[in-house]
């Protein structure tokens, strides 16, 4: 579509007299808060601009309720119950409930679950969970929500990079970098990486941390096989299952979340593979049962409920000018899972075991 075809919209008439959109819908509408000098300006450039306003926007924005829409991948994943619970602590404290919606990483329902929360007029919505690679996919999800913000809705994000909103962004590259340094300085060199879709930003940005990490130490990229399957339990089992019968002289396992490198602890168990003893495992995001597995699972920490909680102060704050973005470091915590190549030839007892296995 032509862009410059298109009628003027909210977030124009906004920029052009320097305001928020809020700012410019009250301003519009005739609503108290906005002084004689500035509700002028804007009405003079939607003049100029031939904005006309957008009735049913109106009475979206005038008539929303007192409840915030979730939309998140997938609710079992503990990340996102994590998330979900920071929401909904700082939403009681403010007099809020939280409607949760489950996506399951399928880009259309995600898009099909925005537009259910805004038929129900929810106070904003929260959108938490990897983007997609492919800017046609990621499309009309981002149409979606800047129809909502420009009637007048309140919009954050969490993981999500392409929006044009409010957005609350963990460090995931640092983090696939920091992992793939410790799991380096042990003296693995026999790396597999266990991966959810490469179709998601936070999987990529995460891969593109570990090579960095790889082409650091002057090691080839091509040379760490990455394994994809499912971003669940049940992917990193299968990854494993994978790894045993094509890569079995494998020293460490770099597993890009939390879920997945629980599975994969829970296959190696079952293969009867020890560790660290003879493969090291690693994830990524320190989910609350992480630290009470057992070896402990060493992992990239990511503070999820507080991402949660930032997100949601996002969308309770009038719109900036521009969409603001917010940083959330990764932290490297080291456990029992991961351990140093033994000082006979690991990889060769764990390739002779794997090619016993049954």
């Amino acid at each position: 579509m032509d862009r410059s075809a298109r009628s003027p919209r909210l977030i124009d008439v906004a920029n052009a007299s320097g305001v928020s959109i809020a700012t410019a819908s009250r301003a519009l509408s005739g609503t108290p808060g906005v002084s004689d000098s500035v509700a002028e300006k804007v009405r003079q450039a939607a003049r100029e601009l031939g904005y006309v306003a957008n009735l049913h926007a109106r009475s979206l924005a005038s008539g929303s309720t007192a409840t915030i829409g979730l939309v998140v991948h997938e609710i079992g994943d503990p990340y996102f119950s994590e998330i979900a619970s920071g929401v909904l602590s700082l939403a009681a404290e403010h007099g809020r409930t939280v409607q949760i919606c489950h996506s399951g990483r399928d880009p259309e329902a995600e898009v099909e679950q925005v537009r259910s929360l805004v038929a129900n007029r929810v106070g904003a919505i929260l959108i938490a969970g990897s983007g997609f690679v492919d800017a046609s996919v990621e499309a009309p999800m981002r149409l979606e929500v800047q129809r909502y913000a420009e009637a007048g809705g309140r919009v954050a994000v969490v993981g999500r990079h392409h929006l044009g909103v409010d957005s609350v962004l963990p460090d995931n590259r640092p983090g696939g970098r920091a992992v793939a340094e410790h799991i380096l300085g042990l003296g693995h060199r026999r790396i597999v990486v266990v991966s959810g879709s490469l179709e998601l930003t936070t999987v990529a940005d995460r891969l593109a941390g570990v090579r960095d990490a790889l082409a650091a130490a002057g090691l080839d990229a091509g040379d760490v096989p990455v394994l994809e399957g499912p971003f669940t339990r049940e992917g990193g089992r299968e990854c494993i299952r994978r790894m045993l019968a094509d890569h079995p002289r494998t020293t460490a396992v770099i597993a890009l979340n939390d879920d997945m490198a629980i599975g994969c602890l829970s296959q190696l168990r079952s293969s009867g593979v020890s560790v660290p003893g003879q493969v090291s495992v690693s994830g990524f995001d320190d989910v609350a049962v992480a630290q009470d597995l057992s070896p402990g699972l060493t992992t990239v920490r990511l503070p999820m409920a507080e991402m949660g909680a930032r997100a949601l102060t996002l969308a309770l704050k009038e719109p900036g000018a521009r969409p603001r973005r917010q940083r959330v470091p990764a932290e490297l915590v080291v456990r029992d899972s991961t351990g140093p190549v033994g000082s006979v030839d690991a990889s060769e007892e764990n390739g002779g075991r794997a090619r016993g296995a049954r």
